[in-house]
């Protein structure tokens, strides 16, 4: 798990540590697949911050230890052994999923918030900032009400979650007088700010909110694996040549084609989309390891081979975030 900007990446390393597991006393010596699946992804559970078990990651986990039928597998019984070999592979298979397709979430444990907080200068310049922010006629009043305004321009960037995730924001909110259309000034503004800050920040203290983002990052794990694999590393090169083959017609290949098919293919194999803005770099620098000009076959495979290395480093170093296509 890393955290970057503000936002946590869950990937493998956060469940790995789950498959170090033992069966319960009460069970039997048959233990059904169903039970299987319940204890692994409990395990699974267990070592997220705050969420359940992400749905998306049971079907890519069932085909990858061999399950092609969920309802068979879930009525089949094993004995110890076995199970736990199946919640072991079950896990590790989640495991696997998580390092090429990592979960993107915000945990909001109040820790932002407290800091403008716990330092008065710093919660005087944010008080100023949103009260001048939310000020659109320049009146230097503004209604109670629009402390809410104010919590919601915060937002997650600033450790505030949505009033749906938070359900006691507006007893909050009534509690220290920041409804109605009386208008306050700036001093007052701040005044009434403070205390609604302090109890969301003792509430997320105690129980934190977890957002799952609906966002995709490349960290180069695909990648790595892909370059770990030779078979795969040749089929890639094999689909990367008849492509440039298919187009031009040429037997030799120019660093240009390998570039156009990566633009055109690349997430599939772990690149993120070349529309989004930090990927320009990311290209360009990948491709400054190229051989210019033409290239035979021979010498294609370690051509490719070395641009795919380079974006893995790249992305190992600075993951680009996107969102998934509609």
């Amino acid at each position: 798990m890393s955290n970057c900007g503000g936002i946590t990446v869950i990937d493998g390393s956060n469940v790995r540590g789950a498959a170090d597991v033992s069966l319960p006393d009460h069970f039997s010596s048959a233990i059904t697949g169903a039970q299987v699946i319940e204890l692994a992804e409990s395990k699974v559970t267990g070592c997220l911050p705050g969420i359940s078990f992400p749905e998306s990651l049971k079907l890519p986990a069932l085909e990858s230890v061999g399950v092609s039928d969920a309802v068979s597998f879930s009525i089949t019984e094993f004995d110890q052994e076995r199970a736990l070999q199946k919640i072991k592979d079950y896990i590790s298979a989640i495991a696997d999923r998580l390092d090429v397709d990592p979960l993107v979430v915000s945990i909001l444990d109040g820790s932002t918030p407290r800091l403008y907080l716990e330092d008065e200068d710093d919660f005087a310049m944010l008080a100023e900032n949103l009260f001048t922010d939310l000020d659109v006629e320049d009146k230097g009043k503004l209604k109670k009400k629009e402390i809410q305004t104010a919590l919601d321009q915060m937002g997650m960037e600033m450790g505030i979650p949505p009033p749906s995730e938070l359900p006691l924001l507006n007893d909050i909110l009534k509690k220290n007088g920041a409804e109605g259309e009386e208008e306050v000034g700036q001093a007052q503004f701040a005044y009434i700010l403070q205390p609604i800050l302090q109890e969301i920040v003792d509430n997320l203290s105690k129980k934190p909110v977890v957002i799952v983002h609906n966002v995709k990052v490349a960290s180069g794990a695909r990648i790595r694996k892909l370059l770990e694999n030779e078979k795969q590393l040749d089929d890639v090169t094999e689909k990367i040549w008849q492509y440039q083959h298919e187009v031009s017609g040429h037997q030799q290949v120019s660093t240009k084609s390998i570039r156009t098919y990566l633009e055109k293919f690349g997430k599939e194999l772990g690149l993120p989309p070349p529309e989004v803005d930090e990927s320009a770099p990311l290209y360009d620098l990948a491709f400054d390891v190229a051989t210019k000009g033409e290239i035979g076959k021979d010498e294609f495979r370690e051509l490719v081979k070395r641009i795919l290395d380079s974006f893995a480093q790249q992305l190992n170093a600075n993951p680009v975030f996107f969102e998934p296509e509609e």
